[in-house]
């Protein structure tokens, strides 16, 4: 593992550390953190019914679902990464590495908004009520931030581009099956499960150009809708959920 790898993980590490922390971000706490990411969940679930239902795009969409979008605890997988790094840069690719390292940077920056709109959840004259589009489409734009939202999206892409790039370099596959036991026995197992799901979905893809492209292009515009307070910012037409030329930006800034 190169040095700079090395160390854009702990950095990263340490920031999702901070920012997940009631003690220290006390807005963990506020019961509409949770509403507010199941209700995100269902949103995308909803939109990614399309790939949902594509035999070869299926698996890389429940990926970008559970592993990526959803509500799963990601907990686990960074205290893997965090305790066995040296051990890691003997056992993984550095492909497969800076997979979880993109993971984690965006897990940091999608945990730092949905922390803002659930504090804007909670200022509502209702704070308990169930969240509709509108609520979400005003603590949407109260949070605000139109190039950070840009930079999530393109973090997200950034990590299905990275896992593509492993899936097509030679010998891949094989050194990730081989290091199956021994992360099993150093405790890596949630490490391990994140990079093999996410190698097997974008090797089902055979070529994640068409998926990606249609992720960054969709999101985007949902995103656009949503800052400009469209009535309908989720409902999309055929031709609008597809790519147009968009060239699926590799970008893998992050935090």
């Amino acid at each position: 593992m190169s040095q700079v790898l090395r160390q854009r993980i702990a950095h990263r590490l340490a920031w999702q550390q901070a920012i997940n922390d009631p003690r220290r971000e006390p807005r963990n706490r506020l019961p509409q953190l949770r509403a507010l990411q199941s209700w995100q969940a269902r949103r995308l679930a909803d939109s990614f019914t399309d790939f949902l239902t594509n035999p070869r795009m299926r698996p890389a969409a429940e990926f970008f679902l559970t592993d990526l979008y959803g509500e799963r605890d990601f907990s686990g997988r960074d205290r893997d990464v965090a305790r066995v790094m040296p051990l890691m840069a003997r056992l993984l690719p550095d492909a497969l590495v800076a997979a979880a390292a993109d993971a984690i940077g965006l897990a940091v920056l999608s945990h730092a908004f949905d922390l803002r709109m659930a504090e804007a959840l909670a200022a509502r004259a209702a704070p308990d009520a169930p969240v509709s589009v509108d609520d979400y489409g005003a603590a949407y734009r109260a949070t605000g931030c139109p190039r950070l939202r840009r930079r999530q999206i393109g973090m997200i892409l950034g990590v299905g581009w990275t896992l593509d790039a492993a899936v097509k370099k030679h010998g891949v596959y094989k050194l990730l099956r081989a290091s199956r036991l021994p992360a099993r026995a150093a405790g890596l197992s949630e490490l391990q499960g994140f990079l093999e799901r996410g190698f097997s979905a974008f090797d089902a893809l055979g070529g994640a150009g068409e998926f990606l492209e249609a992720i960054g292009h969709r999101e985007r515009e949902v995103s656009r809708r949503l800052f400009a307070g469209h009535p309908d910012p989720f409902g999309l037409t055929p031709a609008q959920t597809r790519g147009r030329g968009t060239g699926g930006s590799r970008a893998r800034s992050g935090p």
